[in-house]
């Protein structure tokens, strides 16, 4: 056995692409190892600004000799074909053998592969992984034509033994491999050799190099935490930058400077985005006043003087950075956010659903109508709702796209507006991600929702769906968000009238330019019957009877918008509902709620109140994982399968009424007492809203359901006593289906 080390030595590689390329480096040289039979026994990669490098253990030293018969054609068989048998075996006729079966005797080649030095697979598979290496971007340099993210240096390639180290010889476009590699660009001396990786990785350690980038990362947040605790700081935490700054240093020195006072009045997050976006600085905070007061830098040698000139140079750029968003704020301060939002009006929003500033009207028009359900006042969600968005005209936003929605609220708390309608600028737009906060106050629940709502209803309205993998609007994120947001505050929220009115003011905004008058009056009619209403149907219904029995000002005339959309509307409804119900099973399965348990609660009417839903999904699903629940549903689908032959077979409906009096046992009496007992607990459970009462109800079905398909024939030979029976079943399933539609269930 023996252990490989290549290293890839070259200018720096982009932080970001450092982890990907470790990975792709590791995949790409062991599964071509592999394929050529060599196998291992483990493989690690590691990456630093200036080299990638793999490490595998326990090469197996050559690969087999591989022996294989391969069955040819029958020997009296044509020439040709035995010719063309010979040509891919790569063997003449005489080195044949000749094999008797059932079917005759035929030609039987055997193939010999002798096995390979690993050395040589190694070598012509790691200038294959090189020449294609997957890089986002690559690049080529001097006359060659080798491609790499920046110009390559050397290559280090060596199989380590128990008697010493070979090099792996290849060449690349005049970069011949070797068993040499430099330390750190300033803090080392030159070239140095390496017999195995745990001579080089010492080696390097003493050259200035971590070569393991976790390593690094643990370096620099163990330093920048003990600088800031050593003045009683701390420092904001960021993973995603912790893991960029240690891809731009090999030996990371940790320093802590000063943030001038004049920039101690911006908001904390602003000195925060704008430290990491420019400067890959950490934000070193005062936990007590929540200022930020200190940055922490990280470079990438030691020095003479400690890094002083280092942190000096650093504070300077930072100085001018700083100012930039120092400008940027105090000339939005000088904007009312009436005037921010006013600058919307000239900013396409999408070019199917006009600028921003119409979405906004909607979003507000909506957020009102939503007010009083969730709690909240309504003149403050609507004000809310029309400044929400107004911070994406500022200089602030413009630069620090990020920072949306929380310069909102510092503009409208600068203005002195209500705090819950500064929190509402600020929250609308949550939740962002499955781990993100939802809000919670009622007027940023109403924004939040009216917003999501506007974004679905538009998207929806033009025909701009997800599809497959592909949803460039986020509109699968918009769902999940109204989903959280009702569940996480218990709402009552009658989903498919919003749905259905938001629909409607899409379709009016969109024909405003060409529609006539009586057009528009039609429309706005129809948004009064949604909010009376609710639902499409009802709605339409009620606005044909209106105008039947009042005085109106238009004929309702065929080929009118009002009939078209009762011809398409209804449908862009029912798809985006749906769109809904399926993004609810995605998030219910982490709560172990399966999909089958949900489409039995959809089938019940008030399936657009998803509070309402999951309860009784909660409830449903907990019950048929008890052996209760699982004998009753057995029992369901008993009685459901008998019912269902029989009714095909007679070509009639057995809905009717049982009487007891045709009872002929005992346990077909029960039965009936046990189904008028039920049905009155489970109905007031229901109305309720007791679903663990309710299934607890119909748990006690189980007993007399089971003893009946036990002692008692449904095909009686009397035709009144069997239609009975079949009646009696199908109580059964009325009773059952006051609960959920159990046959949704697969059971």
């Amino acid at each position: 056995m023996a252990d490989l080390l290549l290293e890839i030595f070259s200018e720096e590689i982009p932080a970001r692409m450092q982890k990907r390329a470790a990975a792709d480096l590791k995949k790409l040289i062991t599964e071509g190892m592999v394929e050529a039979g060599i196998t291992y026994e483990s493989a690690a990669a590691f990456a630093t600004p200036r080299r990638l490098c793999l490490s595998v253990v326990g090469v197996l030293e050559k690969s087999p000799t591989l022996r294989e018969e391969r069955k040819g054609p029958r020997v009296d068989a044509p020439e040709q074909a035995i010719a063309g048998f010979l040509r891919g075996a790569g063997l003449t006729k005489e080195d044949l053998t000749v094999k008797d079966d059932k079917k005759g005797k035929f030609y039987v080649a055997v193939i010999e592969k002798p096995g390979r030095l690993a050395s040589d697979v190694i070598a012509e598979v790691a200038e294959a992984t090189i020449r294609k290496f997957p890089w986002p971007k690559a690049m080529r340099w001097g006359t060659g034509s080798l491609r790499w993210v920046r110009p390559m240096h050397s290559i280090l390639s060596i199989l380590s033994k128990e008697e010493g180290a070979e090099i792996v010889p290849f060449n690349i476009d005049g970069i011949v491999s070797g068993d040499t590699t430099e330390g750190h660009r300033f803090m080392a001396g030159g070239r140095f050799s390496v017999t195995s990786f745990e001579d080089y990785d010492a080696k390097l350690k003493a050259a200035g190099v971590i070569l393991n980038a976790e390593d690094r990362a643990e370096t620099i947040w163990a330093d920048a935490v003990n600088l800031a605790f050593a003045q009683g700081l701390e420092v904001v935490e960021d993973a995603g930058l912790l893991a960029e700054v240690a891809g731009l240093v090999e030996w990371p020195v940790v320093l802590m400077g000063d943030i001038a006072e004049d920039f101690m009045e911006l908001p904390p997050e602003v000195l925060q985005t704008s430290m990491r976006e420019h400067q890959k600085f950490f934000s070193v905070r005062n936990a007590k006043t929540g200022r930020i007061e200190k940055f922490i830098t990280v470079a990438n040698r030691e020095t003479s003087d400690n890094g002083a000139t280092i942190l000096a140079g650093n504070q300077k750029v930072l100085f001018a950075r700083l100012s930039d968003a120092k400008f940027f704020w105090e000339n939005d301060l000088r904007v009312s956010l009436d005037d921010m939002a006013a600058k919307l009006e000239n900013v396409t929003f999408h070019n199917k659903l006009g600028t921003q500033a119409q979405r906004i009207g909607r979003i507000a028009a909506l957020a009102r109508e939503i007010a009083p359900i969730v709690g909240a006042d309504a003149d403050l969600a609507e004000q809310a709702a029309k400044i929400a968005k107004a911070d994406l005209s500022s200089e602030m936003v413009y630069e620090f796209p990020e920072l949306q929605g929380l310069m909102g609220r510092y503009y409208a708390q600068a203005a002195g507006l209500p705090q819950e309608v500064a929190n509402a600028c600020e929250m609308h737009y949550s939740p962002l991600g499955p781990s993100d906060d939802v809000p919670t106050e009622p007027i940023s629940i109403a924004v939040a929702l009216a917003d999501k709502l506007d974004m679905l209803a538009g998207f929806w309205g033009i025909d701009e769906k997800p599809t497959g993998s592909k949803d460039p609007f986020a509109l699968r994120r918009a769902v999940l968000g109204i989903i959280r947001i009702i569940l996480a505050n218990d709402l009552r929220f009658p989903l498919e009238r919003f749905i259905d009115r938001q629909l409607l003011e899409v379709e009016i905004q969109l024909g405003l330019d060409t529609a006539e008058e009586k057009d528009v009056y039609f429309l706005e009619q129809m948004v009064d019957q949604i909010a009376h209403h609710g639902v499409f149907g009802a709605a339409f219904r009620a606005l044909f009877d209106k105008f039947d029995k009042e005085d109106k000002p238009f004929e309702v005339e065929e080929g009118t918008w009002l009939f078209r959309l009762q011809a398409s509307l209804p449908e862009t409804s029912d798809s985006l509902l749906d769109f809904f119900f399926d993004r609810l099973k995605v998030h219910l399965k982490s709560e172990g709620i399966t999909h089958d348990v949900i489409d039995a609660c959809l089938a019940m009417p008030g399936r657009d109140d998803l509070t309402l839903l999951v309860k009784r999904a909660n409830a449903l699903q907990a019950f048929v994982n008890t052996d209760d629940g699982e004998n009753l549903l057995q029992g369901y689908k008993r009685a459901n399968n008998i019912l269902a032959a029989e009714e095909k077979k007679d070509g009639v409906s057995y809905e009717g009424e049982p009487e007891i009096q045709y009872a002929e046992s005992f346990e077909e009496k029960a039965l009936f007492t046990a189904l008028d007992e039920g049905e009155v607990a489970i109905s007031g459970a229901i109305e309720a809203e007791d679903f663990a009462a309710a299934m607890a109800a119909m748990a006690n079905l189980r007993a007399p359901i089971d003893a009946f398909f036990e002692s008692t024939q449904v095909n009686a030979e009397s035709q009144v006593v069997r239609r009975n029976r079949l009646c009696l079943l199908n109580r059964i399933r009325v009773v059952m289906h006051k609960v959920a539609i159990f046959s949704a269930l697969n059971g």
